[in-house]
């Protein structure tokens, strides 16, 4: 029985952005719509793993494709998407809750303290 509506659905969202290649190839094509060719030279990646990526991200509705002629342009699907991505790398950059900014932990640990 699923208690929360969406949880299910939540954790393989999670699943599909645990991939650091995949968040770099989101950050970019939230940045500007792409083609598998710049997205593979600005990530530093390989044309094949891009489109293998873009796939994963294509099947997860987190990516969208436009087709003009002969070349695919990708870009964010949902912006709610980057928002999570967005929120994720600021988490991760700003010091723990114990720290102060300018990066002196002031806290003592109870077997320091005299």
């Amino acid at each position: 029985m699923d208690l929360e509506p969406g949880l299910a659905e939540a954790a393989q969202l999670f699943k599909v952005l645990g991939s650091e290649s995949r968040l770099r190839l989101l950050r970019l094509v939230g940045s500007a719509p792409r083609t598998v060719g710049a997205l593979a030279e600005a990530a530093e990646m390989s044309q094949p793993l891009v489109s293998q990526h873009l796939r994963t991200l294509r099947q997860a509705g987190l990516v969208s494709a436009n087709r003009t002629g002969k070349e695919v342009t990708y870009h964010v699907a949902d912006l709610h998407v980057a928002h999570v991505v967005a929120d994720a790398l600021a988490h991760v950059q700003e010091p723990p809750a114990d720290q102060p900014a300018d990066g002196q932990n002031t806290s003592q640990h109870p077997q320091e303290s005299s």
